[in-house]
């Protein structure tokens, strides 16, 4: 999977790719010619006492240590500029794929396993690729020259490396096979780490007003101990390699030393040439251990790929249409259709055989038990997640057939928890419109019953927003989401259970002004408050995903029993006559 990820990936960068390399093969052929060069001052310049012959060959020396120096920091340059470039289209790609999911994928992978993927992940990725372009390119080179180096030097004594090569291959492998389901395991312990992190900063005042900060310390360092734990049994088999690989150098080195010191005597080698052996043997021997670093990564890398691949490789239950309608003819008009809607493996669906119909100028009201389906339907028309069966139409057509970004226009949700992003007032009230006026931004914050509070903020419209308005309270975040909707003004306002956190004066005073401002909109509302969907055009009840009630209140009260049970579970009978 690594190998495919990388093929794909890196084809744009193939000229610096190229280059790269050329660049590697120099310094790497420099590196080489050095220990002969020094072999030849040793026993022609330093043994003859031929001063000016040490010079020559000394600045020779010098220059091609310059040339291996540029061609070095030039390769690292292309390397890390390469690397770089790999892990933000990586980054983008994975951030492409999963903004195209629909609710059901995010719920699948979870959100703290896809921030992993998007960072660590590609982040190991990235650091194999920069260290595969600045030590494993020349490593391979370095090896095999050093290796043809040595036996132009010597013959006899190279059959030291015919042993030395074979030990290092073996070894590094044993340790390397040990080393990839540590390394499986260290990335999903990872991510409960992030998980169970998540958990605690987003319910910190949960945790507060329960008094459960013991608990959640020995919830997260139970998760942390288990990835230390892995950490350490994975860090004790990287630690075991370098000194497996250094004992074999050593003794290789002793090894060269012993038999060359007796090809010596025996006149059959120079004392320079033995020199540039033993330089030679350090510089294959440290292209084996550049090769041992890599495979080192290699595991985690090959791991991490496969959890960035399973990403990739998810299509969205929500698939684009293939040749998207760009217009509407009709405007505002809702529509569903003996909808049903059912998660992969579950044995009942959460909605079955819905149909409602919603019109420009009317308000349209759901209204239900905890659990019956309201959300999952009002999902259904943006298109979070589709439906299993039936049709969603709005103006005639169906939402899968619609061009997203036409349906976005059209189609504006208020969800049951609004989301502020980090910025300021204003940058979250014109998300959906960018071009938005600030006169725009007062007259929907004065229609949404939130211009008092943001006047009073020090910076009015540029007051600063925190991550997902943790800065407001809930009934400010509920207001500035419904103000954010209205800048937008689409044909369809969708208000999931909008209203929850408002006292009841604030909610009456936000549903009048809503009448005037959506006059000629279609609304759907759904609500637990009867006082909320009283005054509706129509009103849909719901009950374990069926519909088993529509028409007024007045209607409902006196024909529907499960309605009516609801409206006296919150009202008087007086009060709801």
């Amino acid at each position: 999977m690594l190998i495919k990820i990388l093929r794909a990936r890196l084809g744009p960068y193939r000229k610096a790719i190229v280059l790269l390399v050329f660049l590697q093969l120099l310094q790497t052929c420099a590196s080489l010619y050095l220990p002969s060069l020094n072999a030849d001052i040793i026993d022609n310049g330093v043994v003859e006492g031929d001063t000016g012959y040490i010079l020559r060959f000394g600045a020779l020396m010098i220059a091609v240590s310059v040339l291996q120096v540029l061609c070095n920091v030039g390769a690292v340059y292309y390397g890390a500029r390469t690397a770089s470039a790999l892990g933000r289209d990586l980054r983008g790609a994975i951030f492409d794929r999963v903004q195209s999911f629909s609710a059901r994928e995010v719920g699948r992978f979870g959100a703290p396993s896809l921030i992993t993927r998007t960072t660590n992940d590609v982040q190991q990725i990235q650091m194999l690729v920069l260290m595969t372009f600045t030590l494993m390119v020349s490593a391979p080179i370095m090896c095999v020259g050093g290796i043809v180096m040595a036996l132009g030097l010597d013959v006899p004594l190279s059959g030291v490396l015919l042993a030395v090569v074979p030990v290092l291959a073996i070894a590094v492998s044993l340790i390397v096979k040990r080393m990839r389901p540590l390394f499986r395991a260290m990335q999903d312990r990872l991510d409960a780490v992030n998980r169970v992190l998540r958990e605690q900063i987003t319910g910190n005042r949960v945790i507060r007003a329960f008094v459960r900060d013991g608990y959640e310390e020995e919830r997260f360092r139970g998760a942390n101990t288990h990835l230390t734990d892995l950490a350490l049994s994975t860090g004790r088999l990287m630690a075991l390699m370098f000194p497996v690989v250094m004992t074999v150098v050593n003794v290789s080195s002793v090894a060269v030393v012993w038999f060359g010191a007796h090809r010596i005597d025996s006149g059959g080698m120079e004392i320079g040439a033995l020199t540039a052996f033993l330089a030679y043997l350090m510089q294959i021997v440290m292209s084996v251990m550049m090769a041992t670093f890599m495979f080192m990564m290699v595991p985690r890398a090959e791991v991490c790929a496969e959890r960035i691949q399973e990403v990739l490789g998810t299509d969205s239950s929500v698939v684009p249409p293939v040749a998207p309608v760009l217009e509407l003819r009709r405007h505002g008009h809702l529509e569903i259709r003996g909808a049903e809607f059912r998660f992969p493996g579950a044995e009942e669906p959460v909605l079955r055989d819905v149909a409602l119909e919603a019109r420009p100028g009317e308000t349209t009201a759901i209204i239900g038990s905890t659990g019956s389906g309201k959300s999952t339907l009002l999902g259904l028309v943006p298109r979070l997640f589709d439906v299993t069966a039936g049709e969603v139409l709005v103006d005639g057509t169906d939402v899968r057939e619609l061009e997203p970004a036409l349906l976005a226009k059209t189609v504006s949700l208020v969800p049951q928890k609004p989301y502020l992003f980090s910025g300021t007032v204003a940058s979250n009230l014109r998300y959906g419109k960018p071009d938005a006026t600030d006169e725009e931004l007062w007259h929907a914050l004065e229609v949404a019953q939130a211009k008092d509070f943001v006047e009073r903020l020090e910076l009015g419209l540029n007051a600063p927003i925190a991550q997902g308005g943790t800065n407001v309270s809930g009934g400010q975040r509920q207001r500035l989401a419904i103000a954010r909707t209205l800048v937008q003004k689409p044909e369809i306002y969708l208000f999931d259970d909008s209203f929850s956190a408002l006292d009841y004066a604030t909610d009456a005073a936000l549903r009048a002004a809503l009448v005037r401002e959506t006059a000629g909109a279609t609304v759907v509302i759904v609500a637990q408050r009867v006082s909320t969907i009283r005054d509706a055009d129509r009103i849909l009840v719901l009950d374990e995903g069926r519909v088993v009630g529509s028409g007024t209140h007045r209607a409902l009260m006196d024909g529907n029993e499960t309605y009516r049970e609801i409206v006296l579970s919150q009202l008087t009978e007086a009060e709801a006559a």
